[in-house]
């Protein structure tokens, strides 16, 4: 879905052939007022996640939320998608379709996929929670995958290149003991005027490569983790991305901007602060 936008042509930055949008300052501040009405809906549906809730009721809460300040919900219409969030639950990856007749059990997992326009400008995050008590099992992976995003953010700097991101979210994930699985193909993005921009952000790969890292560049940044085989199948909904050996997955994502002060992650309501001190990192806030 594209989106106009008033008073200015972003510019355009090539890089192998594929055109990069970067943002000015002050566009860049329009994208942290989109963030932050993204995170506050995240933060509305993670509140009424709960027993015999259903997907379809979280949907509302998303949608109401950003129209109640001044968004528009990004996914709702995107290529055809039929709700405000994604919701996937346990083997469902990511792209879930909301339902008012499915409802939430104690135990499940489900990752909240969720975006707001503002003024012609796109945020995008999620996060998953567990119904009532995580297992340990279950508390491992949303721990493992959560850090993972954070140190990819964490490298989020100028002057580095594109896979710094992507290393370190690949390194995190394998300094545990457990060999968790990383989403092959599925990542993260550029965003700006529209919700999914060059370049695409691979989870895993070497440091080093890629478009350098400016200021004006904004990604969205999100792991999809699993406890088993990660090799995927697409359910005949034409959307729902699930694991094929049927473990469960659990998915994060923040955007961020470049600045030449450092990270800021415009998804987070601190810009970033609690998520990145143990990184040694100080974002813009």
């Amino acid at each position: 879905m594209t989106t106009g936008i008033l008073g200015r042509i972003p510019l355009l930055a090539k890089w192998s052939g594929r055109m990069i949008q970067i943002k000015t300052a002050h566009e860049i501040e329009l994208m942290r007022a989109s963030g932050l009405i993204t995170a506050g809906a995240l933060e509305a549906v993670k509140a009424a996640v709960a027993p015999g809730v259903s997907t379809g009721e979280l949907d509302a809460v998303a949608e109401d939320y950003i129209r109640s300040h001044g968004g528009v919900p990004n996914f709702l219409g995107y290529h055809g998608f039929t709700g405000t969030i994604c919701t996937s639950i346990n083997d469902e990856i990511v792209h879930g379709i909301p339902d008012p007749e499915r409802r939430l059990a104690a135990g499940d997992n489900i990752s909240i996929d969720c975006g707001a326009i503002l003024d012609g400008w796109h945020s995008d995050s999620a996060v998953t929670v567990t119904v009532g008590e995580p297992s340990a099992e279950d508390a491992a992976l949303l721990d493992v995958t959560e850090r993972s995003m954070w140190a990819g953010l964490a490298r989020a700097v100028a002057g580095g290149r594109l896979t710094d991101i992507s290393h370190a979210v690949e390194e995190s994930i394998r300094s545990h003991s457990h060999q968790y699985g990383i989403v092959d193909h599925y990542g993260g993005h550029g965003i700006g005027t529209e919700m999914h921009q060059d370049p695409h952000v691979l989870n895993y790969g070497r440091a080093g490569r890629g478009p350098k890292l400016v200021p004006g560049l904004a990604l969205a940044i999100e792991p999809m983790v699993t406890i088993g085989d990660p090799s995927t199948a697409e359910l005949e909904d034409g959307w729902t991305v699930v694991t094929k050996d049927g473990s469960r997955a659990a998915h994060f994502e923040h955007t961020v901007a470049i600045t030449p002060e450092g990270p800021w992650v415009l998804t987070a309501e601190d810009g970033g602060v609690a998520g990145l001190a143990p990184f040694g990192v100080t974002p813009r806030t």
